[in-house]
Formats: structure tokens, C-alpha cells, sequence
């Protein structure tokens, strides 16, 4: 199950830090939906580069993405997402009104990186990079070798069975991680 959980949310998470990102040691990074599979990975990879890491979700959320390791969180219902102030990095998985208003938040030399289309909206002075995931052997090596370690754990919202996979991928309540469809009993 781990396994299934891990090459297309992992590879997306360190491609888009590491590549477009080019994350850096002490740069902070803001996380949309990161209580998600993509962004869980993403708040632990980037905590783990040395980053300062805010979350943001729903409230529901908040303890979930804290306990992947984001020192701060923040509700895109209740809070304002502006009072986080300029951020090195914002990784965007939602796009739409919070994608644009992302773009205002980064630093002079930061980046947009988003997995959602193109942006919007552009940072002033940064830049704004959509990308699509590549399959890459010695990334997935590295994401491998940390679960491993202890050091990354996958996010999985649910295991279903073939049978049931229509209804997995259309729930009726939102789920948070990624969704496993057990092909064999």
C-alpha cells in the first residue's frame, strides 16, 4: 500500500521543490492543502531541507499538518492568507483565487510553483512555473530510501477494492491523502 501511495506524490513533491523550486536551507515555503497526499509530502521534504514550513488547509486539517511538521498553519476559510507575510516559496496544489493571491506573497527572487496549470497571477518579482511530473529513478530512489528511514511517511486517505473503485474516487465527504485501489484480494 505504501508503495502505491509513493511515486507520483512523492516525485511531484521533490520536482517541484528541488527543480523548479531550488529550495533552499532556511527559505520558508508555504504548503497549499497540505494535509493532502502531494502536500504532505511536500511539507515533510521541505522541513526536512532545512525549510521553514507553513501548512494551510481547512481547519479540520490543522493537526494533521502540523504533525507532518509545519510550524505554522493556516485556515484558507477563517484566516487571512495575506497575514502570512512574504514567503521564499509557495507550493500551490489548489490554484483558482488562492493561487492568485499566492503570487503577492513571495519574495523578491522567490517562485510560485504550481502543479494546478499556470498561474493567474505572477509574483512581482519572482518567478511562476507550472510543471507536469517526470518518472525519475534516482528521485524516486531518494523519496524511497527516506520512508525507509523513518524520515517520510505517505499520506493514504483510503484502501478500496476494484469493486469499489468508482465509488473511491467519487466519495461522498472529502478525504485527505491519497486513494489506494487494491487490485488483488
Amino acid at each position: 500500500t505504501v508503495g502505491a501511495s509513493l511515486p507520483i506524490s512523492g516525485l511531484t513533491a521533490w520536482q517541484g521543490l528541488f527543480r523548479h523550486g531550488r529550495l533552499q536551507v532556511g527559505q520558508s515555503v508555504l504548503v497549499h492543502g497540505a494535509a493532502g497526499a502531494v502536500g504532505s509530502m511536500v511539507t515533510q521534504l521541505a522541513g526536512e531541507a532545512g525549510a521553514y514550513v507553513i501548512g494551510s488547509g481547512r481547519r479540520a486539517d490543522r493537526q494533521t499538518v502540523l504533525d507532518f511538521g509545519a510550524k505554522e498553519f493556516v485556515d484558507l476559510e477563517n484566516d487571512v492568507l495575506e497575514d502570512v507575510g512574504g514567503v521564499d516559496l509557495v507550493f500551490d496544489v489548489i490554484g483558482g483565487d488562492i493561487g492568485k493571491r499566492s503570487a503577492r506573497l513571495i519574495r523578491a527572487g522567490g517562485t510560485l510553483v504550481s502543479i494546478v496549470g499556470p498561474s493567474e497571477a505572477r509574483p512581482a518579482d519572482g518567478l511562476a512555473v507550472d510543471f507536469v511530473v517526470e518518472s525519475d529513478r534516482a528521485q524516486l530512489s531518494e523519496i524511497v530510501q527516506r520512508v525507509r528511514d523513518g524520515r517520510l511517511r505517505t499520506n493514504i486517505g483510503t484502501v478500496s477494492t476494484l469493486d469499489d473503485a468508482v465509488a473511491a474516487f467519487n466519495p461522498t465527504k472529502r478525504i485527505n491523502g491519497k486513494t489506494i485501489i487494491r487490485v488483488r484480494p
